[in-house]
This record gives structure tokens, C-alpha cells and sequence, in this order.
């Protein structure tokens, strides 16, 4: 089998790379801007990847927090934890192994968070333009 079908069938089945592809899939759908994911396997206990996302308003920030974590909820059954939610400035969705930060962009930038996790030999990977 050649090395790219391994690693294709390793990805499928690591549950963790499986959350972080649908969280990835889900803001993408549902128009998140300028998602960052950084991978914290390794580096952290708490999880494996944490990703950081914004929306344009807090109706689109917990819009995306309720579908991602139904969409979690449907795919693992498996209810991710969500702190945040009422006022929807900065929402955070615990789904075990992948952390969720959804932010409006002001906040975003006032407690930037790519750079305070960002270890130094780990650059942050955009996910989207």
C-alpha cells in the first residue's frame, strides 16, 4: 500500500482527526472567517487541537456554536460542553480532544489567543482566506 493510503487510513480512524475535520468542515460551512487551527498534541494534555474562529456578529458566533456542537452531538453522541453562549462574544465549545474558541472579531483581537498558544517551533496553520 503506498505511504499516502496509511496515512489516509490512520486519519480515519483517529477519532481526534475525525472531530477536528468535521469542526473544520462545519465553520467552513457555515461561513466562519479566518479559522486557525493549532495543534496542541504533544504540547498540551488538555487536547489535541484547538481551534479559533470568528463571526461577523454575535448572532452569527452563536449560530455556529449551536450547529458545531449539534453536529458533534450527532456524529460522536457525545453533548460537547459550551461556556459563553448567552452573550455570544466569545463562545467556547469543549468537544474532549478538539477545543473551540468562536469569537466576534473584536474580541478576537483584544485576547489573542493564536499568539499565547503558539508555541515557538509551531507555527499556527490558517485553515481559511
Amino acid at each position: 500500500m503506498p505511504a499516502s493510503s496509511n496515512a489516509q487510513s490512520s486519519d480515519e480512524t483517529d477519532p481526534s482527526a475525525r472531530l477536528h475535520e468535521l469542526v473544520l468542515k462545519s465553520l467552513d460551512d457555515d461561513q466562519a472567517i479566518e479559522t486557525v487551527s493549532i495543534p496542541l498534541a504533544g504540547k498540551s494534555t488538555i487536547a489535541d487541537y484547538m481551534v479559533v474562529a470568528s463571526g461577523r456578529s454575535t448572532r452569527q458566533v452563536a449560530s455556529m456554536a449551536i450547529k458545531l456542537s449539534d453536529r458533534i452531538k450527532q456524529e460522536t453522541g457525545r453533548t460537547p460542553r459550551i461556556e459563553g453562549l448567552p452573550a455570544a462574544d466569545w463562545v467556547l465549545i469543549d468537544a474532549g480532544d478538539i477545543i473551540v474558541h468562536l469569537f466576534r472579531p473584536e474580541v478576537r483581537s483584544f485576547y489573542n489567543l493564536e499568539r499565547m498558544w503558539a508555541f515557538g517551533e509551531a507555527p499556527v496553520v490558517a485553515v481559511n482566506a
